[in-house]
């Protein structure tokens, strides 16, 4: 069975508590804090959302906006650019990004459709890499945007890797919110559609984050058999059946799948 290779999980395990700085830590959190839902938040928003006190989340606050990561007018903060200085620097340092770009611009040319490839980070999908074709769904994606893992078909793809408890507790861990109507949001019914993908190799989405946006993703398989990463293909909904899509695109995923592995190290 293929399981997902999680760095930060193996690099977390063999650190000690002692070794740890807490503020750190903490002025993590209250970054973290800040979302789509969430841009523009007031010091008593950011320690509910943090789950640290009042006070600890406003000195970090204020912290940051004093060294340019926030902007403060009085009662609300708000993130600055200059917080993607961090996700940048991440991004810059992986090897992944620049293996698979070009291997999905050929796909994307070959196709005609928008393809991506992505990572779990807790119950969320990050972008590391993407060649647009199309706009497919009413969001501009880019590398490190990020979307559910439950609704998607990388997440699921992901998320089918993980042992079956801990994609249980993935599932289990926060409200799992409609998108569209058609989203499937019930546990126990995603960890049979899990179990399906993990079964057959691949995950069809049908209109689940976005009406009119249909996905097929594949896992990403390094050269020891650890699952790295997922690609997809975005298409329209108007583009055949969704029971088509596996015939039509699946045999060029997995030809992908396959080239990649030899270089994933």
């Amino acid at each position: 069975m293929l399981h997902l290779f999680d760095y930060r999980t193996e690099m977390t395990m063999s650190i000690a508590a002692r070794d740890m700085m807490g503020g750190l830590a903490k002025g993590l959190a209250v970054i973290e804090s800040f979302g789509a839902e969430r841009p523009r938040q007031s010091i008593a928003e950011v320690s509910a959302a943090s789950g640290l006190d009042r006070a600890t989340a406003r000195r970090c606050l204020l912290t940051l906006a004093q060294l340019g990561y926030a902007d403060y007018d009085g009662k609300f903060f708000t993130l600055t650019p200059r917080v993607l200085r961090l996700g940048t620097a991440c991004l810059a340092t992986m090897p992944l990004p620049q293996l698979v770009q070009p291997w999905l611009d050929r796909l994307s040319e070959e196709l005609g459709e928008s393809s991506s490839v992505s990572i779990l980070d807790g119950d969320e999908i990050v972008y590391v890499a993407r060649a647009a074709q199309r706009k497919v769904m009413s969001i501009a994606l880019m590398p490190g945007s990020r979307l559910p893992a439950f609704c998607t078909s990388m997440g699921r793809v992901l998320l089918a890797a993980l042992p079956e408890p801990e994609a249980r507790a993935r599932l289990t861990a926060h409200p799992l919110l409609p998108r569209t109507p058609l989203t499937v949001t019930d546990p126990e019914a995603l960890m049979q559609r899990l179990a399906e993908v993990r079964a057959q190799g691949h995950a069809v989405i049908d209109q689940e984050v976005e009406l009119g946006l249909r996905s097929l993703a594949v896992p990403l398989i390094d050269a020891h058999g650890r699952v790295v990463a997922a690609v997809n293909l975005g298409l329209p909904a108007v583009a055949g059946e969704t029971a088509d899509l596996a015939e039509r695109y699946l045999p060029r995923l997995k030809a992908l799948q396959a080239e990649l592995r030899g270089v994933l190290r």
